[in-house]
């Protein structure tokens, strides 16, 4: 299998987002004209994976149909797992919401040995994972392989963003590998395992209770930007046939439970459908920014969304801030001062954010909930203030944000942790009073 390649279209994937795709890796194995014939080839099962209502509009239904050696039905009691101790559900009651500006050193690299799933840390979340309302906002940092296990979420499907150390993802429906400024979209209830390629490994994940991401709509831009359908890769099929116990973890509603198969469960052996993991590659994103004057609302820069029921409120909108060049007239090219219906989570995957000259850190992380006042830190704003407005380029970035129309609740961990930063509300210190002509008496 090829690695991440961000010129092409890599060996075994298939561009397009949320495509109908049929994919076999062995001939004849997904069934013609039928999706559950009374005798499949081979004598494989047949399985729907859903991951919308049966009844949901056709342009939004997402749903696959799998052929697999054996029916995943076939298994013993979940019992609970003891272990993720710190990947936490909304809602999220430890603290009471809170108004403050948080911000966050990179996360360490645990010194045990840690997989995947056991180094996820929940910094924040928001809704209710119950009424399938609202995200959660995790980091992860692991040093070794899901050996002979796996995971899949019932709770949400889960946006991996690699900030340090490639990933190899093996999904029931095919594998890939994912690196730094690349990001992989995991669907609810999809089995995976997760390999750190590089020995260790760090990054982000969104955990999306609510309506599944999709590409946004792009109004007056037209038919071509952003980030563009054909750029999203979907792994072909790929399976195992291993008789060897395997540890099976899932998360529902909350808590984790795990049981015990005999068998490896990636035996899927060919599948069609528009339900399935996908990678995308952020240096793909066709940025569109101002040519004129003023800098654009960060909404211009959402690679995918998750719509709530409200028209043009997001449940989870994905932006990012990547190399672009900055041409506006008589213009602060940073983005400005800004206070937000909206609540905002930001990531850092490399070199630095241009409103921010210190402090935020690749693998670091901010949180600035509804209506808390943020913008540039004092040293970028002056520095900003004073630039040459010639036309220059961002070059060597990625920063993110997962923003989203309710309240974030940090989680005692986060807001505790050694880690998070005590002092962030000094970078907004010592800016001068602005000075006004002087003015006559006007009593």
């Amino acid at each position: 299998m090829l690695s991440p390649d961000p010129d092409g279209i890599s060996a075994g994937m298939t561009p397009g987002f949320a495509n109908h795709i049929v994919t076999e890796a062995v001939s004849g194995a997904v069934p013609l004209g039928r999706n559950s014939p009374q005798k499949t080839p081979f004598g494989l099962y047949a399985e729907q994976l859903s991951g919308t209502a049966f009844t949901a509009p056709r342009a939004d239904n997402r749903r696959s149909w799998l052929y697999r050696l054996r029916p995943t039905a076939q298994h013993g009691a979940y019992r609970p797992y003891p272990g993720a101790r710190h990947f936490a559900s909304a809602p999220f009651s430890d603290l009471p919401p809170s108004p403050n500006r948080l911000r966050w050193d990179p996360l360490p690299i645990p010194a045990e040995p840690t997989d995947f799933i056991d180094g996820i840390i929940t910094y924040c979340g928001n809704g209710d994972v119950a009424a399938v309302v609202g995200f959660a906002v995790h980091l992860y940092a692991c040093n070794r392989s899901m050996d002979a296990r796996a995971f899949f979420n019932a709770d949400g499907e889960m946006l991996i963003v690699p900030q340090q150390g490639a990933l190899r993802i093996i999904t029931e429906l095919g594998r890939f590998e994912v690196a730094p400024q690349q990001i992989a979209l995991i669907p609810r209830g999809v089995r995976f395992q997760v390999t750190p390629l590089d020995g260790v490994a760090r990054g982000y994940i969104c955990e999306n209770y609510g309506a599944l991401f999709r590409l946004p709509e792009l109004g007056p831009i037209g038919a071509n930007g952003l980030a563009n359908a054909r750029d999203f890769e979907t792994p072909a099929a790929w399976f195992e046939d291993v008789d060897a116990p395997f540890e099976l973890i899932q998360k529902f509603q909350g808590h984790f439970w795990a049981t015990r198969l005999p068998h490896s469960p990636f035996d899927v052996v060919g599948w069609h459908g528009n339900l399935a993991p996908c990678r995308y590659d952020l240096r793909r994103f066709n940025t569109i920014n101002t040519v004129s004057y003023d800098h654009p609302d960060p909404s211009i820069f959402t690679v995918l969304t998750s719509p709530s029921d409200t028209p043009g409120v997001a449940n989870c909108d994905f932006v990012i801030f990547p190399p672009r060049w900055m041409v506006a007239e008589d213009t602060f090219r940073p983005p400005w001062f800004h206070r937000n219906v909206m609540s905002e989570f930001m990531g850092l995957v490399t070199g630095a954010y241009d409103a921010k000259a210190g402090g935020f850190a690749p693998g670091g992380a901010s949180l600035h909930n509804q209506m808390a006042s943020h913008g540039p830190d004092r040293s970028s704003y002056e520095n900003a203030i004073a630039a040459s407005l010639a036309p220059h380029k961002i070059e060597a970035t990625m920063a993110f944000m997962f923003e989203g129309r309710l309240p974030f609740r940090p989680t005692r961990f986060a807001a505790e942790a050694d880690f998070a930063q005590r002092d962030y509300d000094a970078c907004w210190s010592g800016f001068a009073k602005a000075r006004l002509p002087v003015q006559g008496d006007n009593m």
